[in-house]
């Protein structure tokens, strides 16, 4: 209950350091924007910011971790005999209609494509949240789906998140993401449908197509 208690508060904690250093980056710029700023502005001093964050680049990412932590979360959560790509839709559903009112995160959005110096470690956040999503895919008690199943789903669903994302912020946050998302879950549902539970993607391809081929077991 402690160790819940703690991590919570941590959450807590680097979600509003983020969005101090947001503030900070949109009125001065990410370049212009010292560590030392942010810790003050913050209320702590800069030992404290990297208790929370390895460096500033860190911080601009820090509302999508925590919120990606809470994805994988929930994802482990689901019920073990739920379809994998559905339970990859209703957590993502569910957190896109909060993103979708979030100021912050389209100006997390913007400040990275304004800002060559991100997009290296944005590369980075998604690589390893792709493989925590793979992971709890797997980890939910039951289920039995292997590596290449599960990174192939994950990796589907990472894309719609993409996405989704570049639609919204061309459309300077006007359009529905929870909307591009059902959208997209569903013009992708007949291809990458599985029952983690019982069999691997295409295991039973429909009639008259070629069976692709699984990798070997190891």
């Amino acid at each position: 209950m402690a160790d819940g208690l703690r991590e919570r508060t941590r959450r807590a904690v680097r979600a509003e350091l983020a969005r101090v250093a947001l503030d900070l980056f949109a009125a001065r710029g990410f370049d212009e924007t010292t560590v030392d700023e942010i810790a003050q502005a913050a209320g702590l001093t800069k030992r404290s910011f990297f208790r929370y964050f390895p460096a500033k680049e860190d911080a601009v990412f820090g509302g999508v971790d925590v919120t990606g932590e809470q994805v994988v979360e929930d994802i482990r959560a689901r019920p073990a005999d739920e379809d994998p790509w559905e339970s990859l839709h209703q957590v993502l559903s569910q957190w896109e209609r909060q993103i979708h009112t979030s100021e912050q995160t389209l100006a997390s959005l913007r400040l990275i494509e304004s800002t060559p110096s991100l997009h290296a470690r944005l590369y980075q956040k998604r690589a390893q949240w792709r493989r925590h999503v793979s992971d709890a895919l797997r980890d939910r008690p039951g289920v039995q789906l292997d590596p290449f199943d599960a990174e192939l789903l994950t990796n589907a669903a990472a894309t719609i998140l993409d996405t989704v994302s570049q639609e919204w912020l061309r459309s300077d946050g006007t359009a529905d993401r929870a909307a591009l998302l059902d959208r997209a879950f569903t013009f992708l549902h007949p291809v990458a449908t599985i029952r983690g539970h019982r069999d691997g993607p295409f295991a039973t391809p429909p009639a008259g197509s070629a069976e692709i081929p699984r990798p070997a077991a190891t």
